[in-house]
């Protein structure tokens, strides 16, 4: 069975109604922790297991990579789902949180959406066929100067205590940029810079789950991705999103 984009968003749009029940209810929202500083909810849960059954049903040939279970069926073409990426935020009532799904097969990315539910923004991407937010087409910004630049990034390496962070990075790029963010969401992230809201992205110690979607979003919106030292691909372990324009800039301060 092909691909509908309409069936995809309209599952995508559950799941997030599911999070949503319990976004507004967060007083009894059960959290435990996966590590010291890595929190995972009973919504997360909820999230993933809508999605895996979901997306089986419609398409049953494909595998299912969710952050909280796991690998199971098929690997080579496989659903590689972040049920909700900003779980802290979510957890404290902040609006900037996602769901994360995409579609990859034999290594290569075909479809990849992020849903902000709290925000309504629904993002999506097809490869080849351009990248969208709330059905209207987006590209990257435009901004060459990296001094006039907004820039975001995160910080996963702390919560796994890594002495090799990005701290360092942060305050040589922050000291040459206008604006500096940090928004808790690494899907969310790659749509801003998809959507031109940003000018560039970099994170380390991600997962393939966290920027999969958001990754082929922006390199749809026209935007590069590369490692830090400026090789071209998907590299979740160091991760650098640009609009294409300030690339050969900022890469010296990587």
């Amino acid at each position: 069975m092909p691909i509908s984009l309409a069936v995809l968003e309209q599952v995508i749009r559950e799941a997030g109604s599911i999070a949503l029940t319990h976004f507004k209810d967060l007083k009894h929202l059960e959290v435990t922790k996966k590590s010291p500083r890595d929190l995972v909810t009973e919504a997360d849960v909820a999230v993933e297991v809508f999605l895996q059954e979901a997306l089986s049903r419609h398409y049953p040939q494909y595998g299912f990579w969710g952050e909280e279970s796991g690998q199971s069926a098929n690997q080579s073409s496989r659903w590689i789902v972040d049920p909700i990426d900003g779980t802290h935020s979510f957890s404290r009532g902040q609006y900037f949180w996602a769901i994360s799904v995409a579609l990859e097969i034999d290594g290569e990315l075909i479809f990849g959406a992020v849903y902000a539910p709290a925000l309504d923004d629904y993002y999506a991407a097809e490869k080849g066929k351009g990248a969208w937010k709330n059905g209207e087409a987006i590209r990257v910004s435009k901004e060459s100067s990296l001094a006039d630049a907004m820039v975001a990034t995160g910080f996963a390496c702390l919560r796994s205590y890594l002495q090799e962070n990005n701290l360092a990075r942060f305050c040589r790029i922050a000291e040459v940029t206008t604006g500096q963010r940090r928004f808790g969401s690494a899907a969310l992230d790659l749509c801003l810079v998809a959507d031109g809201q940003v000018d560039a992205f970099w994170e380390q110690e991600l997962n393939l789950y966290d920027v999969a979607a958001g990754a082929l979003i922006a390199a749809e919106a026209g935007a590069t991705l590369t490692d830090f030292k400026g090789n071209s691909g998907v590299f979740p372990k160091q991760i650098l999103v640009t609009n294409g324009k300030i690339l050969s800039q900022i890469l010296p301060l990587m």
